[in-house]
């Protein structure tokens, strides 16, 4: 009796820990936070690797401070930034913090008028809108630059980023870089003093907050412009030409020598070509993955699914408006990737097993 007991109890404790070590993989679930700038692409992501892996991620789009914040405070797997880490930041992380570029991204100048007419924007005329310092759609200054267009005679209202945002980092240091009176007065950051303006968290609330005030402004990831029905306005490049957003455009800006970290602003571009406020994106993590107690398997789902953004994540970017990455991009990721350990060890034989 006793021996059909103690063998009856092993089969079910035997059942138990297979179980628990069977839906490992299958519970696993990898934890982000950070921009809004790719956050239309990182959802779709999210749900195709799931349906081919199993693997479950949950990516919250609070705004790039917000995910460096959260990746130092060792809260989350993985960061998303369009702002690369200073090397201050990089100080406080005590880990090794590395960054693989996940696209090519458009910060696009909205706005909201009647007819939504097409607007030609120079550096100049930009600053002098988010500075206060032009605060009418008739004023002469707008319809020199578009004299086919009849302008009503209505209120500027501008509306900003009030969270640490990667965008605001992008488009201030697009400003910064073509606009000296600018970068006196309010300079580049996630966040800056705005001298006018209404601030709201996130690219979502900043298209529905200009949708919604008749003469509103802002500036927004190309893809909110195109899901909120937006006009995109043609921005004046460093070469003197009026410069859509396009993926061609967006292209052509990144065409410059990149440093093996991949850490570049690429605004204000010398392409002829490229949009003057394109930026790439990351995705940020810690180099050493054993801390806090994660397990070696954690460890190679984060790095198989970055590794599976590099490539087979890529061919879903251009249908969300976002351009793939350059092949020399993609090169130096993969070498980051490959940089990944779990005590001290690499973790390269399964994260190149991804494949493409």
């Amino acid at each position: 009796m006793f021996k059909k007991l103690r063998g009856f109890c092993f089969f079910w404790v035997f059942c138990l820990l297979f179980a628990a070590s069977s839906s490992q993989g299958a519970n696993t679930i990898l934890t982000g936070a950070g921009a809004t700038f790719p956050f239309p692409l990182y959802e779709k992501w999210i749900e195709v690797y799931r349906e081919k892996t199993g693997i479950r991620l949950d990516y919250q789009a609070v705004g790039s401070g917000a995910g460096i914040q959260k990746l130092l405070g060792r809260e989350v797997d993985f960061g998303g930034t369009d702002a690369f880490l200073s090397q201050n930041e990089l100080k406080q992380s005590h880990g090794g913090i590395l960054h693989i570029p996940t696209c090519l991204g458009a910060v696009t100048i909205i706005y909201q008028l009647p007819e939504n007419p097409v607007l030609k924007f120079t550096p100049e005329l930009i600053s002098d809108i988010f500075l206060g310092e032009l605060s009418n759609w008739s004023d002469e200054r707008i319809s020199a630059i578009n004299p086919d267009v009849r302008f009503p005679d209505l209120k500027i209202s501008v509306i900003h980023r009030s969270d640490g945002s990667g965008t605001t980092f992008v488009f201030t240091d697009y400003l910064s870089k073509s606009n000296s009176q600018w970068q006196n007065q309010v300079g580049r950051g996630k966040k800056v003093r705005w001298l006018t303006g209404m601030g709201v968290e996130g690219n979502p609330n900043v298209a529905q907050l200009v949708k919604k005030i008749p003469g509103g402004i802002g500036y927004v990831e190309l893809s909110y412009a195109k899901r909120h029905g937006f006009p995109v306005a043609l921005i004046k490049n460093k070469s003197g030409r009026f410069i859509a957003p396009t993926l061609e455009a967006l292209s052509k800006a990144a065409d410059v020598p990149l440093p093996a970290d991949t850490r570049i602003l690429i605004t204000d571009t010398p392409s002829p070509e490229g949009y003057p406020i394109s930026a790439f994106t990351w995705l940020i993590f810690y180099r050493e993955q054993s801390y806090d107690q994660r397990s070696r398997h954690k460890a190679l789902q984060l790095g198989r699914f970055l590794w599976w953004t590099l490539h087979g994540g890529q061919k879903y970017n251009e249908a969300l408006l976002y351009a793939p990455l350059p092949e020399e991009a993609i090169r130096k990721a993969e070498g980051i990737v490959r940089a990944l350990q779990f005590r001290g060890m690499p973790l390269i034989e399964a994260t190149s097993g991804g494949g493409r």
